[in-house]
């Protein structure tokens, strides 16, 4: 949702998250991380949290909301996946329904002798304040691609659970392999927490303007020139309507690759000095890959905005977008489902979609016959060092991957992890705004894997210089910006973080 449309809470939150990283940025730069090992974070975790009774630790923060956390209640934190914070009520706005209705129902039908504590960033606890306070969690749900290095690997809350995982009985080869391979890119070596399910990336199609203007919808495993020739069809003027044909977000394209291109280059350990790191991004796949989206972000009229203009987005009208690459639990959302859309925005919801009928398909693959998408989206389960109880967090990450649970997590609109037949049968059928879309796209092909990422160290580089900056705003072209973002932008940001103390 553009800026101009956020709901009352949307505006504080984005108002608290802006402060709340300028803050935990000034304390990160006054105290930088410790180096980390491939066995496990050594970041010391300070206790300072006040016991307000026997065995319970209260966190302090800035919303000045009591919580607390006894020592026999296992801690759940939950972290950078919407639907998570939805839910809360004006007065509090702590958010726990989609949490209880997906998880920690079954978690606790599961498991009854397991007292659950469950909080959702930012509502009222952020990192910051676990840490100041001492109670780290015993489970975090998380984004492996970016929150290892920026929030979990500072705090010392990363360990290697390659051997609890092996004696848990949790088999990675039956989970999704794409999913595997993007924690252990992230993981020093090791393997830092367990993938859950993956927020996928799908092609949106509005029938309303194909059928408008007589086009053939996109079918599954469209290639990228397919779409192209759609999206030159589609990005017109009709009286005062304009119509854009396509829309996929440049620095996700870039950074999930559909060759599993990973930009830094292997060295000779795990953690190189930041003077060490060197990055590529102009060989000649590189080149390839940015070229194909090059020539949708050059057709004229077609400006990139944003992949929300699918439905309302930084358009003037909702429906005037004809394709976007957008998550699948955006596809949620548009479907009006009230687990993935806030209260406080569904009369605008439910008004946007009567300019839209949604189709839904696989996102464009790169040559004819192939099947692969995006590396996925994935979120993922750390069981920190620190854990009071460590085994039964263990018991519960068996638990969230078997079948059980994976078929329950795809029953809600997820992609789960595990895709037996009865995992991708049960996609969508407890969301029954869901029915009338056919979403067999969402388990179609095989996620990208990412590769070439052994003795390296992860970086949250300026990808978005590449397209949005040297593209769009310069006027440079793909094999320029390339080269520019490769030898200026990101040594340049590289140096810049660690001499703020920053690890990522």
């Amino acid at each position: 949702m553009s800026e101009g449309n956020l709901s009352r809470r949307g505006l504080l939150r984005n108002g608290a998250l802006i402060g709340g990283l300028a803050a935990f940025g000034a304390a990160l730069q006054a105290a930088p991380a410790a180096a980390t090992n491939s066995t496990s974070s050594t970041s010391a975790v300070p206790r300072s949290g006040a016991r307000s009774a026997a065995g319970t630790v209260d966190i302090p923060n800035r919303y000045n909301k009591p919580f607390s956390v006894a020592d026999d209640e296992l801690f759940v934190f939950a972290a950078n996946f919407k639907p998570f914070e939805l839910g809360g009520n004006d007065d509090g706005r702590e958010a726990n329904r989609y949490f209880d209705t997906v998880f920690g129902g079954a978690i606790r039908a599961k498991f009854p002798n397991v007292k659950l504590k469950y909080a959702t960033w930012d509502y009222p606890i952020r990192y910051e304040d676990i840490a100041k306070a001492g109670r780290v969690p015993d489970l975090i749900l998380e984004d492996p691609r970016l929150r290892i290095d920026r929030d979990l690997e500072p705090l010392g809350w990363t360990q290697d659970l390659s051997s609890l995982v092996q004696q848990a009985g949790i088999d990675l080869s039956t989970l999704n392999l794409g999913a595997v391979e993007q924690v252990k890119s992230r993981s020093d070596g090791g393997l830092y927490g367990v993938p859950l399910w993956i927020d996928e990336s799908l092609l949106f199609y509005n029938k309303l303007i194909f059928d408008k203007f007589r086009v053939r919808y996109p079918a599954l495993g469209s290639t990228y020139d397919d779409v192209y020739k759609l999206a030159q069809k589609l990005t017109r003027q009709d009286g005062v309507d304009h119509y854009k044909g396509y829309m996929q977000h440049p620095d996700n394209y870039l950074a999930m690759n559909q060759l599993g291109l990973y930009p830094f280059v292997p060295g000779a350990s795990e953690q190189p000095a930041p003077e060490d790191i060197k990055v590529n991004l102009t060989s000649s796949e590189w080149k390839t890959v940015a070229n194909n989206l090059y020539r949708f972000l050059m057709i004229p009229r077609n400006n990139f905005t944003t992949v929300d203009d699918f439905f309302k987005g930084d358009m003037s009208f909702p429906g005037h977008l004809a394709m976007a690459v957008n998550n699948l639990s955006k596809l949620n959302a548009y479907a009006l489902s009230p687990y993935y859309v806030e209260e406080d925005d569904a009369a605008d919801y439910a008004e946007w979609a009567k300019s839209v009928k949604i189709g839904v398909t696989s996102m464009p693959v790169l040559s004819r016959g192939s099947k692969t998408i995006y590396q996925p989206d994935t979120r993922a389960a750390f069981v920190p060092p620190q854990s009071q109880h460590k085994d039964q967090a263990l018991d519960i990450v068996k638990y969230l991957v078997s079948e059980e649970m994976q078929t329950r997590i795809s029953s809600y609109g997820m992609k789960a992890v595990l895709t037996t037949d009865a995992v991708v049968n049960a996609f969508g059928t407890a969301i029954p705004e869901l029915a009338a879309i056919d979403t067999s796209a969402v388990y179609w092909g095989e996620n990208a894997v990412i590769k070439n990422y052994q003795n390296t160290e992860y970086w949250d580089i300026p990808l978005y210089k590449v397209f949005r900056q040297h593209v769009l705003k310069d006027g440079m072209d793909v094999d320029s910006s390339l080269q520019v973002a490769e030898q200026v932008d990101i040594p340049a940001y590289i140096k810049a973080q660690a001499a703020a103390g920053f690890t990522w």
